[in-house]
């Protein structure tokens, strides 16, 4: 009879174990509260990417008479992309597995409970998750408007940061982040090579050449404004970067730890090689171009940040303050385009390359996917193909998104307007 009884407690322990994990007390118990703590932290740091860091950052480089201006498109990516998200953003990225799109179960957050989490983090409340996520698809748009400062009509701005966000954004975050074709191809990219940073330097791109150059450019002196409202800008980027690639590892751990890490080094080493470049080719390292190459190591080492050892970020900085250098004079005096704040040059250029060396160094002990220099030769050519389609879908998007937002309202200020001012000419106010 005892052992009868031993029998019946083994063949029902399993049923206990899944009836356990199916009930709201086991979901529940699965939210880790030290994950939630950094959870949170990492989010305030990438919302400060966008404001006060991108606003500083890109309104100390443009001229006087746009400052205002430029910082109210970073404040307009905010307020208008956290609605959307909110109303149908979060759930066609992260709700459902469909290869080219989620689903709207979480419309409008519909069903999300305090307990509920979702699959890619089942330690933090999906609350939060959905919070964090947010931040990316804000600066992301934001970062758009960099290329076209100085001249784009701020209600054109407006509508096409909202066509851009549904057609661009949210199917790219969900092909390689959201259980899409990308990542079931197995393309990596940590915090957002492809989904952030090349989609928008890509998108930059080409709303520079749809909308042409500023009046003078070329001709006459553009130097920014203020270079320390630059500075301070890129300071908060830079902090807020942990929170960006830290946080990317959803949880208080050491994999957060080693990217964060690998992303202070590689920004160190993206300005000091581009100050380097600029002090054997000019003779003097200019402020502005350390401040850049330290972007560029940011967002270089972003996709690679947590498969990649801590030394792979400086290797990768180098790489990164060399290569956006060469793109934002030579690649960009040779084909004429006038990117406004290099968006295309620093981010763009940086995300393809941080995306093809995260192929290069991946390791396997940190981040569980062997790269070229482990013996997987393929994982290039993998990386090659998520390349390709972020490329495609956003320039080819981008491009019918501004034609289409043209019909309706013309995409640039007037000549008049654009002398004057773009803090006078679209928000009546100015600084004095």
């Amino acid at each position: 009879m005892a052992g009868l009884l031993r029998r019946v407690a083994i063949m029902a322990a399993p049923i206990g174990c899944v009836s356990m994990m199916a009930s709201p007390a086991r979901a529940a118990s699965e939210i880790n509260t030290a994950d939630t703590a950094w959870m949170i932290v990492a989010t305030a740091l990438v919302l400060m990417m966008t404001i006060p860091g991108l606003a500083l950052f890109y309104s100390g480089m443009v001229r006087k008479k746009n400052v205002l201006a430029t910082m109210a498109q970073s404040l307009a990516a905010v307020t208008l992309i956290s609605i959307l998200w909110v109303a149908f953003g979060y759930s066609l990225c992260f709700v459902g597995d469909g290869p080219w799109i989620g689903t709207l179960d979480r419309w409008f957050l519909a069903g999300m409970t305090m307990d509920s989490v979702n699959p890619a983090a089942k330690t933090i409340p999906e609350s939060l998750f959905m919070l964090y996520q947010m931040t990316f698809a804000i600066i992301t748009v934001a970062l758009v408007a960099g290329s076209v400062a100085d001249r784009m009509r701020f209600s054109a701005y407006l509508l096409f940061s909202v066509a851009w966000f549904i057609f661009v954004y949210i199917p790219l975050a969900h092909w390689v982040w959201g259980g899409g074709f990308l990542a079931s191809t197995g393309v990596l990219d940590f915090a957002g090579g492809l989904v952030v940073h090349l989609s928008a330097g890509t998108g930059g791109l080409v709303a520079a050449k749809v909308m042409g150059r500023r009046h003078g450019y070329g001709t006459e002196n553009l130097s920014p404004f203020d270079l320390s409202l630059a500075v301070m800008g890129t300071g908060l980027l830079w902090v807020g970067w942990f929170g960006f690639n830290g946080g990317s590892a959803l949880g208080a751990n050491s994999r957060a730890v080693m990217a964060i890490t690998a992303t202070h080094l590689a920004a160190c080493a993206g300005a000091l090689t581009w100050g380097a470049i600029e002090w054997s080719t000019r003779r003097k390292p200019s402020v502005l171009g350390m401040i850049s190459g330290a972007v560029a190591g940011l967002g270089t080492i972003t996709p690679a940040s947590g498969f990649v050892a801590p030394w792979h970020g400086i290797v990768i900085g180098v790489i990164a303050g060399a290569v956006c250098y060469w793109a934002c004079t030579w690649l960009k005096h040779r084909f004429n385009y006038d990117d406004s704040l290099d968006v295309f040059g620093v981010h763009g250029i940086g995300g393809l390359t941080g995306t093809l060396l995260g192929g290069v160094f991946a390791t396997s002990a940190i981040g569980g996917t062997a790269g070229l220099l482990e013996g997987h030769p393929q994982q290039i050519l993998i990386q090659f193909y998520g390349v390709a389609v972020t490329f495609v879908w956003s320039a080819g998007v981008s491009f019918v998104l501004l034609k289409l937002v043209g019909l309706f309202v013309p995409l640039r200020v007037t000549r008049e307007h654009e002398l004057e001012g773009l803090d006078i000419s679209q928000h009546g106010e100015a600084l004095q």
